[in-house]
C-alpha cells in the first residue's frame, strides 16, 4: 500500500513482524512481535520497557500469518465486516491477505479487495483489505479510526502487557498460536475456516471426530472389553 495510508494504521498493516530484533540479536525471544502505536514500528519484548509510556499492541502468529486479537484491535479501528476467526478460544483478525492457491471463480460472498471466499455478512478477509478498500473508494480513514496519536491509551500500558510468558494470561509462548489441525486434526476457525475462509467451525469438526462413527465405536468397545476367567476342558 506504499505511503497511501498515514499514521499507525499504515505501519501496522505494512510492518513485517517476527523477525529477529537487530538491537537484541544475541538475546533469546527477540522476535519483533509488538507494535508501538506511538513510534509506528515493530519492537521485541526486550525493547518494550523503553516504550512503557507508549500504547503497545501485541501481534501473534497463526500458520505463518500475523493476527491480532479482535478485542484489542476493535479498540483502535472499526473492524466491522472484517471476518474474524476463533483460534485457541480467542477471536482474531488477520492483518494481511493470505496467499491463495488459485483465484475464486463463481458466485458467492468474496472479499471486496482480494476475492477470498468469506462467510456472510463479512466483506473483508483482513484489516489490510478493509483499509485498502476505503482508500480506493476515496473514503476518509478518520471515519473508521477509533484511536489517534495522542489520544488516551485504549488499553493497559506495558506493565500489563504479557509477552512470551506461557503462564501470563491467554498468550501462548512466543506469541505463536497453535494450529488446531496439527493438534486434533480439526479446523482452525469457528467464525470461519482459517485455512480457506469458506466457513465451517473448527469446534464442530472436533465434536464430530470425538463422537466417532460406527467403526471407531466398535474398536472402542472391543478395546475396553475385559476378559473373563479362562475356561478349560475337564480332565479325561
Amino acid at each position: 500500500m506504499g505511503m497511501r495510508v498515514p499514521g499507525w494504521v499504515g505501519g501496522l498493516v505494512e510492518e513485517s513482524f517476527f523477525g529477529g530484533c537487530p538491537s537484541h540479536e544475541s538475546r533469546k525471544k527477540n522476535e519483533r512481535n509488538i507494535f508501538c502505536l506511538a513510534c509506528c514500528t515493530a519492537i521485541c519484548p526486550h525493547c518494550a520497557p523503553a516504550h512503557r509510556h507508549h500504547p503497545l499492541l501485541q501481534v501473534r502468529r497463526y500458520v505463518y500469518n500475523d493476527v491480532v486479537r479482535l478485542g484489542d484491535l476493535e479498540k483502535l479501528i472499526d473492524c466491522s465486516y472484517v471476518q474474524p476467526y476463533t483460534i485457541n478460544s480467542a477471536k482474531v483478525i488477520f492483518l494481511k491477505p493470505r496467499p491463495q492457491s488459485r483465484p475464486f471463480k463463481g458466485s458467492g460472498n468474496i472479499c471486496l479487495a482480494c476475492d477470498r471466499i468469506l462467510q456472510e455478512p463479512f466483506h473483508f478477509c483482513c484489516l489490510s483489505c478493509k483499509v485498502d478498500h476505503v482508500v480506493m473508494q476515496g473514503g476518509d480513514l478518520s471515519d473508521i479510526l477509533l484511536y489517534r496519536a495522542g489520544d488516551e491509551l485504549p488499553f493497559p500500558r506495558f506493565e500489563n502487557l504479557h509477552v512470551g510468558d506461557a503462564n501470563a494470561g491467554p498468550a501462548t509462548p512466543n506469541s505463536i498460536l497453535e494450529d488446531p489441525a496439527h493438534r486434533r486434526g480439526g479446523s482452525g476457525g469457528s467464525s470461519g475456516n482459517a485455512g480457506n475462509g469458506d466457513g465451517g467451525g473448527g469446534e464442530e469438526v472436533v465434536k464430530r471426530k470425538k463422537g466417532g462413527g460406527f467403526l471407531p465405536q466398535i474398536m472402542l468397545s472391543l478395546g475396553s472389553r475385559r476378559k473373563g476367567a479362562p475356561h478349560r476342558s475337564p480332565l479325561a
